[in-house]
């Protein structure tokens, strides 16, 4: 468990969701085997960072790229569950000449069995991740379907969510790390604690609380993405109803409405929630580019 915290961590978010279901296996089977890209050389289908994860009856999360490294990779893995077996190795794949695979580099994979007594540390891991990464503060307004959803979309990605709703019971008993549970009877007084440069997304069981919320927050105008679940018709509904309450068009031209990612037109919460999630990873990048060239 050791050489855990010292792997590359370049896919972040892939790493991240591995290591929170890692810890999760540990404690519900006892026994996991990590697969980690540690180092790549040429053409490569995964960067380093890459992770796999392999339980005991041999089902697997995540991946390093697929194909016969992968399926290879997997046969070794469910190797380390034998009894006796050594529960560290490393081992170097070439692409072309050993796996037949036309990207034709190299690749550097480790090998790691751990026990469910490695659970706590994996936690402990994992809370270090979240600190030294660069986390974008994310106000969600509302507990529905969809937002229920999109805290779970949102779990490995660089987001601190505060998850706020009036309706202390439409919460889960349980939520990600990097989510924070918010229940009170006046959910657009928390705009006013939120930092400057914070995400707002709106999606509540309420239209006019969903005005309210996202009326005040362009009015605010501190925050770099403001976002309201709904159609186009909703946009234009909630646009004559801010301008006649006298918010300047220029305030209501940065409302992000309809969000998510165009085309993707499912309406199952899974659905928009993922579209939702890649659209966010979208705004953020675009804020720190922005930022890094100013």
């Amino acid at each position: 468990m050791c050489e855990l915290a010292a792997m590359h961590l370049s896919s972040v978010c892939q790493a991240m969701l591995i290591l929170s279901r890692l810890e999760d296996v540990l404690r519900t089977d006892g026994a996991a085997v990590l697969v980690s890209v540690e180092t790549v050389a040429g053409s490569a289908p995964r960067d380093a960072g890459a992770r796999m994860l392999v339980r005991p009856n041999g089902d697997f999360h995540g991946t390093i790229g697929g194909g016969a490294l992968e399926w290879d990779a997997l046969r070794m893995a469910r190797e380390f569950f034998a009894p006796g077996r050594e529960p560290v190795a490393v081992h170097d794949f070439a692409l072309g000449p050993e796996l037949a695979q036309c990207c034709g580099g190299r690749v550097r994979i480790r090998f790691e069995r751990l026990e469910r007594s490695d659970a706590d540390r994996v936690a402990e891991l994992i809370a270090h991740e979240y600190a030294e990464r660069a986390l974008t503060p994310l106000a969600l307004f509302g507990a529905g379907h969809v937002g229920r959803a999109l805290v779970l979309a949102l779990a490995p990605l660089p987001f601190k969510v505060r998850w706020i709703d009036e309706r202390p019971d439409a919460f889960p008993t349980f939520v990600p790390s990097n989510a924070t549970k918010v229940a009170t009877p006046n959910p657009a007084a928390e705009l006013d604690g939120l930092p400057n440069g914070a995400f707002v997304l709106v999606m509540t069981h309420s239209h006019p609380r969903d005005l309210d919320i996202v009326t005040r927050a362009l009015h605010l105008d501190r925050f770099a993405h403001v976002g309201l679940i709904g159609s186009a018709t909703k946009r234009a509904r909630f646009e004559s109803r801010m301008a006649e309450a006298g918010l300047p068009q220029v305030l209501r031209a940065k409302l992000v409405c309809p969000i998510g990612i165009p085309g993707l037109d499912g309406k199952e919460p899974s659905t928009i929630a993922a579209s939702t999630a890649a659209s966010l990873l979208l705004a953020r990048e675009a804020v720190q580019s922005g930022a890094n060239h100013a």
